[in-house]
């Protein structure tokens, strides 16, 4: 299945039913009088995130969604039938954005999560409703309400625990394939990764999800090699995993790279806790990987990991390392609600 992430749909919820201009016209009755019944209301568009979907690719082939009409009133008092509505599933963690591309609608963050999208017009009312004493035979009705007709950005972020940074083949998909179920395309040129791919890592009893996104360049922040779109599928994750290629000859500069640009592109991304990993290590001595580890940690200020891919070194300790900084995440952001929830007072 492919992997779509942006998508532009057109929606119309359905219009009210007319309502009817009718009179009771029965033998021995002489003055009936008024009997038109209201029209029906129009469907509404909702949008729902459900389960088992990981993708927007159902939207790049049909992009129109239109509710049912109301029916018209008709005589002996008789409401038309309201309109059908309509739901569009989206994977949970998609984003609805106006038609400026920008104005957030909702963010379906939870699973079952669903929201109105454009209401169903009113039906009309019959002429039964316009009888007075003054006027008992009216021949007035109303025309049904008009649908609402918009058009939205549907944009997928993935839901994850850890997202991985780096450039391309700084060995991030190497990574997600050693140590998931995940199966990545892995190859020894740049860009192998072109959509992000999600896999579920287990250590020491516990799971968590990884999101692999293809390499940034620089200028990723501005849109450069789609780099604003990926980014945009680690801003929900509770740490970033930063891997820096140990065989690269340009150490300092690859790492400065990404860091600016997540900084550049901001959403919160460069306030995550951020774990940064000297990658490839098989393919260096001892004494190049402390050169190189003491190098990274001057430009990062903190501690740097080993780690190797391929061979497996340094990744159970990495994991375990990601494994209790989104515990310590989770916490707090749970403490946060707690506090949230007791600062609201329910009459």
């Amino acid at each position: 299945m492919k992997f779509l992430d942006l998508c532009k749909v057109y929606i119309r919820s359905g219009s009210g039913g007319r309502g009817a201009a009718s009179f009771r016209r029965e033998k021995f009755i002489e003055y009936g009088g008024p009997d038109g019944g209201d029209g029906g209301s129009g469907g509404t568009v909702w949008v729902e995130a459900v389960d088992g979907l990981n993708t927007l690719i159902d939207f790049r082939y049909q992009q129109h969604f239109f509710a049912q009409n109301g029916q018209p009133g008709m005589g002996r008092q008789r409401t038309g039938k309201d309109g059908d509505d309509i739901t569009l599933r989206v994977p949970v963690g998609t984003e609805i954005l106006d038609e400026d591309g920008e104005t957030v609608i909702a963010d379906l963050t939870e699973l079952g999560q669903k929201v109105m999208l454009a209401k169903g017009g009113n039906g009309g009312w019959g002429n039964v409703h316009f009888k007075t004493a003054t006027n008992q035979a009216p021949r007035r009705s109303n025309p049904g309400q008009e649908g609402i007709e918009r058009t939205i950005w549907l944009r997928l972020k993935l839901i994850a625990d850890v997202g991985l940074l780096g450039l391309p083949n700084a060995g991030k998909s190497t990574f997600l394939a050693a140590t998931s179920n995940a199966r990545p395309k892995i190859a020894d040129y740049p860009f192998t990764t072109l959509h992000p791919n999600l896999g579920v890592v287990g250590v020491d009893n516990t799971e968590f999800v990884v999101a692999d996104i293809p390499g940034l360049i620089e200028g990723a922040h501005e849109g450069r090699g789609l780099g604003d779109l990926f980014l945009g599928h680690i801003e929900r994750c509770a740490v970033l995993l930063h891997l820096v290629d140990g065989s690269s000859g340009t150490l300092i500069e690859d790492y400065q790279t990404i860091v600016d640009e997540i900084e550049a592109y901001g959403a919160g991304l460069a306030d995550k806790p951020r774990i940064t990993v000297l990658n490839k290590v098989d393919t260096l001595d001892e004494e190049e990987r402390e050169f190189l580890r003491d190098e990274l940690q001057q430009a990062v200020g903190g501690k740097v990991m080993l780690m190797s891919g391929v061979s497996g070194e340094g990744t159970q300790n990495v994991l375990r390392a990601l494994r209790v900084k989104i515990e310590e995440v989770r916490a707090e952001e749970k403490a946060q609600d707690e506090d949230g929830d007791e600062g609201t007072w329910q009459p």
